[in-house]
């Protein structure tokens, strides 16, 4: 399993600060966190729901000539969570098929964000994560 560069970012990011600072990072990973394209925001429908999350997280994967788009929509309401989904679409969109399905399934861990957010809050980002490997899967058969 392995990380992107950007992934890697993320993670000495938020390393390099106070855990308490770390919250005000994810603040601004969650402003971060890309508009849908009208395709989708005029279609939710086509969206996956990411059941794990308690906010509404939805999510959809397109994949053009070996390369992975991801789209991902979560609350304002929920700044963690939308600060998860930013930090997924940031570390694996625009990636190749098999950097994404080689992505470190630990990386929620090595955020270092366990002792900060619950347990419920991980498990959305693994969601998220283990979701959009499928769909790359599933689409780039």
């Amino acid at each position: 399993m392995s990380l992107t560069s950007n992934a890697q970012q993320s993670i000495e990011e938020l390393a390099s600060v106070s855990e308490t600072d770390r919250l005000e990072v994810l603040i601004e990973y969650a402003d971060a966190l890309p508009d849908l394209p009208a395709r989708y925001s005029e279609h939710p429908d086509l969206l996956e729901r990411v059941e794990e999350c308690q906010s509404p997280v939805f999510l959809f994967v397109e994949v053009n000539d070996g390369r992975v788009e991801l789209f991902l929509t979560a609350p304002k309401e929920a700044p963690t969570t939308r600060a998860f989904a930013s930090i997924l679409h940031k570390a694996l969109d625009s990636q190749s098929v098999e950097t994404v399905l080689g992505f470190d399934d630990d990386f929620p861990e090595r955020l270092g964000l366990t002792r900060l957010v619950s347990p419920l809050r991980m498990r959305g980002i693994r969601g998220m994560l283990a979701r959009i490997k499928r769909q790359v899967a599933e689409k780039s058969q």
